[in-house]
């Protein structure tokens, strides 16, 4: 099968175009009052009565005359006889008359021959009489019918989006049943042999993955205002994914699929559109998401988004979302921009438009920080500990550091964390975690997490094993067991390092940028010296030293798995996971933190956790 190649790659501009000229909108939907939250209205609606349908009292008090009390002060107060009672919900069964009034409750219906009424707190009762201490005017404290909604008037436009306040005015209104525009239907196909819905087995030797897109993409379709549709993934035969982008196209008014866009020999379905349907473009100038489809399929609107999960989220985001809430007839959300300063130097020189994941950090001065958050499009995580999109330009070659930039926000309701932490995956810090407030921390390990403080990032770095770091003050530090993880019972018997290098056995080893792999080196190196070797030759004689792993917990799962004889770890993964553990040492763990940032409100509770030891002293193998 040929490759296909992306030759003359659309503009940004030219695919919103592209994406406006398909038509989305549906018709009208009549929808019940408890379900019409967050619809909009499709055409205007009159009140058909009154609001209120009767005059009533707004308070507790007496309907009376008003002429009856002119001139009534505290010192001479009129007195009226009560003829009776009226309550809220009932008929009145009294009229009041010259010299007479009656007791009533707020919401209740005046009765007839009264025009005003007086609060219970200007009167005393007098045995049948009432003593009125103010005078008050014809209509004081009644709200006459209509005064609300008069019948006739127009009550609700349309393009109202009903919100709880609308839900209160249909509701008064007696309305029942809501005429609102449908939600554009939208399905959403995912391709590939190898996803798997999430609750079903995954088998990880045959490169199967959990399906990211097509939950991911419907929720985004549900927050733009649509009504998201899953369908079952479609392999990479071609007759398959007709089969299913068919059926999809055939029940929605747009189709979204993700996967099989790209140039790659097997990725084809910009064959299928092109066969059975219209296809506008193929290849758009932006990174992520050059692989972009637009088209029809059986007169639906089509679009292909990528199949990394960055990239089909932010093709989606930028390019798809706002069509879904213009057809559901949504206005773009407020406030979703802010500006913020680039906290590192970004170098970009590929001539597309950027769309680059960003995080924000306040920088203890009231100043929002701006870095970048991109493990690359297959990174799911980048999306997670991602605040917004930073749009670069084509000619930008680079971003300064200090420069100022425009973020969209992923939401209205994004702040920053109250603490932005990098560095060593420890299980210790993440008990302290647990008792923060909207914290973030990224385990990058502990070399790049100085790196990163250096830079004036986080708030704080946490560092593990025989590092000197000169930068930023400790706030805390704590000692924790690290050594090799092995087999529940540890069959192979195995007693120390001199084993992996003596016998047929294999490692898992942890990153470069782990706090482990360093104390693991130095152990090696004393190693090598103790045998006059050297270091190369001891760590060529471990099968498997070099090849690292980055979570913690990351090596006994391959022992657990039977992938691994030994795997380097800590005593509380090997304890909690039911594995045997054995030791080779003790790591100082430091917390350190931007001495300019020390004055946060983050960084001052992460002290205060730091101060009574409980959860240090509560893991396995760590000592304060």
């Amino acid at each position: 099968m040929d490759r296909k190649e992306f030759r003359d790659l659309a503009s940004p501009e030219e695919a919103r175009e592209a994406i406006r000229s398909l038509s989305l909108e549906g018709g009208i939907d009549r929808v019940p009052l408890a379900d019409a939250r967050g619809r909009v209205l499709v055409a205007r609606l009159d009140a058909e009565l009154d609001v209120p349908g009767f005059d009533r009292a707004s308070l507790d008090g007496y309907a009376l005359r008003a002429r009856d009390t002119f001139g009534a002060d505290e010192a001479e107060p009129a007195r009226l006889e009560v003829v009776g009672e009226v309550h809220a919900g009932e008929r009145p069964g009294v009229d009041v008359g010259e010299g007479q009034a009656a007791e009533i409750s707020t919401g209740a219906v005046m009765p007839s021959g009264a025009d005003a009424m007086v609060p219970v707190e200007r009167t005393d009762a007098d045995g049948d009489d009432v003593l009125v201490r103010t005078s008050v005017a014809p209509g004081d404290n009644v709200m006459f019918a209509g005064a609300d909604v008069a019948a006739g008037e127009r009550a609700l436009g349309p393009g109202t989006r009903i919100t709880p306040r609308e839900i209160g005015l249909l509701s008064a209104l007696g309305v029942d049943e809501v005429p609102v525009r449908s939600r554009p239907r939208v399905g959403i196909v995912s391709t590939g042999d190898e996803l798997v819905r999430p609750g079903e087995d995954v088998a990880s030797d045959r490169g199967e993955i959990y399906d990211v897109n097509s939950y991911t993409i419907a929720a985004g379709v549900e927050d733009a205002g649509g009504e998201a549709v899953l369908y079952p993934h479609a392999g990479d035969d071609p007759e398959e994914m007709e089969r299913i982008l068919r059926e999809a196209a055939d029940e929605c008014d747009l189709v979204l699929s993700s996967g099989s866009t790209s140039a790659s020999a097997v990725d084809v379905i910009y064959r299928v559109v092109e066969e059975q349907g219209e296809l506008l473009l193929h290849g758009v100038s932006v990174k992520p998401g050059k692989p972009m489809l637009v088209g029809r399929l059986e007169g639906s609107a089509y679009v292909g988004l990528p199949g990394y999960p960055v990239s089909a989220m932010m093709v989606f985001r930028t390019f798809v979302a706002p069509a879904i809430r213009e057809a559901a007839g949504l206005p773009e959300p407020a406030a979703t921009t802010v500006s913020g300063t680039m906290a590192v130097q970004e170098r970009y020189s590929q001539g597309r438009m950027r769309l680059m994941p960003v995080g924000l950090v306040d920088d203890g001065d009231g100043e929002t920080l701006v870095y970048p958050v991109d493990k690359g499009s297959g990174a799911t995580t980048s999306l997670a500990e991602a605040d917004g999109v930073v749009e670069v330009d084509p000619d930008t070659d680079y971003l300064e550091e200090g420069e100022s930039v425009t973020v969209r926000l992923f939401s209205p309701d994004v702040r920053p964390p109250t603490l932005f932490g990098v560095g060593e995956d420890d299980p210790t810090f993440n008990r302290l975690l647990d008792r923060l407030e909207n914290p973030r921390y990224l385990a990058i390990g502990s070399r790049p997490a100085l790196r990163r403080l250096r830079e004036g990032v986080p708030d704080v770095a946490v560092v593990a094993g025989p590092l000197a770091p000169d930068d930023g003050d400790v706030l805390g530090r704590w000692r924790r067991e690290w050594g090799l993880v092995v087999r529940a019972g540890n069959p192979d018997e195995i007693q120390g390092l001199a084993d992996l290098v003596d016998r047929d056995l294999r490692l898992v080893n942890r990153t470069t940028d782990s706090g482990l792999r360093t104390s693991l080196g130095n152990a090696v190196a004393d190693l090598a010296e103790r045998r006059s070797l050297e270091r190369h030759e001891v760590v060529s004689a471990i099968d498997g030293f070099e090849l690292g792993l980055r979570a913690h917990e990351s090596p006994a799962r391959k022992v657990i798995d039977g992938e691994a004889d030994a795997g380097l770890g800590l005593r509380e993964t090997a304890e909690r996971l039911d594995l045997g553990f054995v030791p080779l040492g003790e790591q100082e763990v430091q917390v350190l933190v931007d001495p300019d940032r020390r004055e946060k409100p983050g960084v001052r509770e992460l002290e205060a956790v730091l101060e009574r030891h409980d959860d240090v002293d509560a893991v396995a193998g760590s000592d304060a």
